[in-house]
């Protein structure tokens, strides 16, 4: 079965275009802090840390946006669920053979990389949490209350 048009999602894009924006600042400061402390392999090292700290929770958004292809479908629970879990356990996955890859290079600062990958994620989770705090969703849709239908000026 064909997937049914994209809805627009603008949750998930305004947190993926302010989680880009966010990381690209971790980015910065990392590598200057990175040059600072460690000299190039610091620079590279506090690159590395915020490019991995952005895709994480990139993935997450992107997964639930294309899920979220299927909605209306009526297997969309289902399709949504294996994708977002699917992509999940992959990526824990990936996360952690990754870091064992880049914590045994020779050239990584452990401390400028450890400190880029946790200022992604407090940056991401600000980034979640100011989006959907601003977010109005509605409680009901496709509700009419009473006085709806009335036209405004009478009384």
């Amino acid at each position: 079965m064909a997937p049914s048009p994209v809805s627009s999602n603008p949750i998930m894009r305004t947190v993926l275009l302010w989680s880009a924006i966010v990381c690209g600042a971790v980015l910065v400061v990392t590598a200057v802090i990175g040059q600072l402390v460690g000299g190039s392999d610091g620079l590279w090292s506090g690159v590395l840390g915020s490019v991995i700290g952005f895709l994480f929770p990139a993935l997450t958004a992107a997964t639930i946006l294309f899920a979220n292809r299927w909605f209306g479908t009526p297997n969309y629970l289902v399709i949504f669920f294996a994708t977002f879990m699917g992509v999940f356990l992959v990526k824990i996955l990936a996360f952690i053979i990754a870091l064992n890859i880049v914590f045994g290079l020779d050239w990584v600062v452990r401390g400028v990389l450890y400190g880029a990958l946790m200022a992604a994620a407090l940056g991401s989770i600000v980034v979640d949490v100011a989006v959907i705090a601003k977010m109005r969703i509605p409680a009901v849709s496709d509700i009419t209350l009473p006085g709806d239908d009335a036209p405004e000026n009478s009384k």
